[in-house]
């Protein structure tokens, strides 16, 4: 007991230190897993035989992460995606299969290690690639939106490909496993049947757990939640996902196939999102877990000893991914910047490569040492992927410094309002100024937004509006008032400090992302600010007033006070705000907002008082 407490305690320790770090340094929480293994491991030793004991407890993470991943993916979503998954995902994962095992077959490797080796190069890393490009703001463009099709296309194949990974196994005896209980008369009886028996009662399974999947899970759900119980939902959660894996194991498929299978079949189910809140956190746990023992098994002496053949093989493996998506993204047609992010972004390898390694490992497919120098290759390119994102920023500036901006649309037109930036904000403001009687000018950068609003009839005009040339040509020496709508913050900052120097008089409406965003546009000079989701939430405050007992009265003049007070306090405090500094060393700033919240919550009693006296009501 005293050894397991100890145990559990490092490697909880290592996490609640580790993963977090390398998350604040834009690193990821996979690489933090990896980094906590490889301090208790390689580095300290502070683990012993138990990793291995851990790791296959923690594969079972595998399971849940794939019925999850089934989950998410409801049918007719996958059919809407069918070109980008099977043109462009497809491609990459056969293309650098293809060009790993054919390289590995030429130096004279066993074609069922080449096969599996490809397998692994073929998967690059989903959770850091995707945290980078939502960090970076790139999810939106052409090449992060297709380096994501081609992610969930890696994530896909990795059910047939631990599928396939028994029948790559070279020392396999094919012998029962010794279980015990009640499970070994089962194993028995499937492994004397004959394989056309087989065959039946694995189509028999496939087909049961499509058809419960159907039927069935509606009214056991509807039994299990009568209950009242909030355990038993984790518990109904935990049996689907083990009675499916262990129905696969039966007939000697991989369970990660059956439980994928059920999270397609259950994605449209209305206890979908139930099973997800039951399952996040133990698949979170597990994968986690999973991913530390990785790290305390890497065998960094190999790096010691033979530094040129690791150092060569993980240039080799970025050099063969970045040329394949190179290819891939000429195929279809990416262009510039977005063509070189799809290339660099997803040149490194990833945590699936990890997960086959372990399978592949298992099944007697490949040797510990192949293995343990795979892991070490896959560990460095996944570290190098902040370097690919750099070196894709750096040619991404060059591109755009020898490649001319597309030329902005001529305006012909002269309005009362501009209004910059027609995003889902911009949009809203530009109908409701339209609708009321007066002209609008929309400018937006982005040529996409601006042909699907000429297609419901909304006039538009191309271009970057933080360009003086083209605000002239919007008529800002003209117009009444501007309205500032543009998803990047210093270029909004930018537009109002601009149009504010060449228009003193102009009324500029602009919106905010946050608090820092307002004390930078009111210093910019613009007129009234408009924070996005400021008057959604005073509203469901409202709402949650109304639901405590207020009156709608009540609820209205207190949302109404607080409205005047939080405009009135923030440019109190945009007057105090220093550019630069943090705001909690801002001595007089923080003094003021304390001061500030205090007689906001007087004034709102008072407010109360006020109304409750006014109705005759009280406490």
């Amino acid at each position: 007991m005293e050894s397991f407490l100890l145990q559990a305690t490092i490697y909880l320790g290592a996490a609640v230190i580790v993963v977090p770090l390398s998350v604040r340094l834009g690193l990821g929480s996979v690489l933090g897993y990896l980094a906590a293994g490889i301090l208790m491991g390689p580095m300290l030793g502070l683990t012993g035989a138990e990793s291995g004991d851990l790791q296959k407890f923690a594969e079972f993470g595998v399971v849940l992460m794939l019925f999850l991943i089934g989950l998410e993916l409801r049918p007719q979503a996958l059919w809407d995606m069918r070109k980008k998954l099977v043109g462009m995902g497809g491609l990459q994962v056969t293309l650098t299969m293809a060009g790993v095992a054919g390289a590995l077959l030429l130096i004279g490797t066993p074609w069922q290690v080449a096969v599996i080796m490809g397998m692994v190069g073929a998967m690059s890393s989903t959770a850091i690639v995707l945290q980078t490009l939502s960090e970076k703001g790139l999810m939106r463009t052409v090449g992060g939106r297709s380096s994501f099709a081609v992610l969930l296309t890696q994530d896909l194949a990795v059910v047939p490909i631990l599928a396939l990974m028994p029948f790559l196994s070279q020392g396999n005896t094919g012998a029962v496993p010794a279980h015990e209980g009640v499970a070994l008369p089962l194993m028995s009886f499937v492994h004397d049947l004959p394989a056309w028996g087989i065959t039946l009662l694995t189509l028999g399974i496939v087909a049961g757990i499509v058809l419960a999947g159907h039927y069935l899970s509606r009214p056991v759900f509807v039994f299990i939640h009568a209950a009242k119980l909030p355990e038993m939902s984790t518990f109904i959660s935990l049996l689907l996902v083990l009675g499916i894996a262990f129905l696969m194991t039966l007939v000697g498929l991989s369970p990660a196939l059956g439980t994928f299978v059920a999270g397609v079949v259950l994605a449209n189910s209305e206890f979908r999102h139930q099973l997800e809140a039951d399952l996040q956190p133990f698949k979170g746990l597990l994968m986690g877990l999973f991913f530390m023992t990785v790290g305390v098994g890497i065998n960094f002496a190999l790096l010691v000893q033979q530094p040129f053949r690791i150092v060569g093989l993980v240039v080799g493996l970025i050099l063969m991914k970045a040329l394949v998506l190179f290819v891939v993204a000429l195929l279809f047609r990416l262009k510039g910047r977005d063509k070189m992010l799809f290339a660099l972004g997803l040149a490194q390898g990833g945590e699936f490569g990890f997960l086959i390694l372990t399978i592949a490992r298992n099944e007697n497919a490949i040797g510990v040492e192949i293995a343990q120098i795979a892991q070490v290759v896959i560990s460095l390119s996944m570290l190098l992927t902040p370097l690919l994102f750099f070196s894709y920023e750096a040619i991404a500036r060059q591109i755009a410094a020898r490649q001319p901006e597309a030329p902005a649309d001529v305006i012909d037109e002269r309005g009362d309002v501009i209004i910059a930036g027609v995003g889902r904000f911009g949009q809203v403001v530009n109908r409701l100024v339209r609708h009321s009687g007066l002209k609008t000018v929309v400018l937006d950068s982005d040529i996409t937004t601006i042909e699907t609003q000429r297609r419901f009839g909304v006039k538009g005009y191309f271009g970057d509006p933080t360009r003086p040339e083209l605000m002239e040509a919007a008529g800002i020496m003209h117009a009444q008032a501007l309205v500032v709508a543009l998803d990047d913050k210093d270029k909004a900052t930018e537009l109002v400090r601009y149009a504010r120097a060449r228009r003193p008089d102009i009324l500029i409406v602009a919106r905010a992302r946050d608090r820092m965003h307002v004390y930078e546009l009111y210093q910019a000079g613009a007129n009234q600010i408009v924070r996005e989701t400021f008057d959604s939430s005073l509203r469901a405050g409202r709402y949650v007033l109304e639901g405590m007992g207020f009156t709608d009265y009540e609820a209205s003049s207190l949302s109404q006070t607080f409205y005047k007070l939080d405009r009135a306090a923030m440019r109190s405090l945009a007057e105090l705000w220093i550019p630069g500094q943090r705001l909690d060393l801002n001595a007089a700033f923080v003094a003021r907002a304390k001061e500030l919240d205090g007689d906001m919550q007087l004034s709102l009693m008072h407010e109360l008082d006020k109304q409750r006296l006014k109705t005759g009501t009280s406490d």
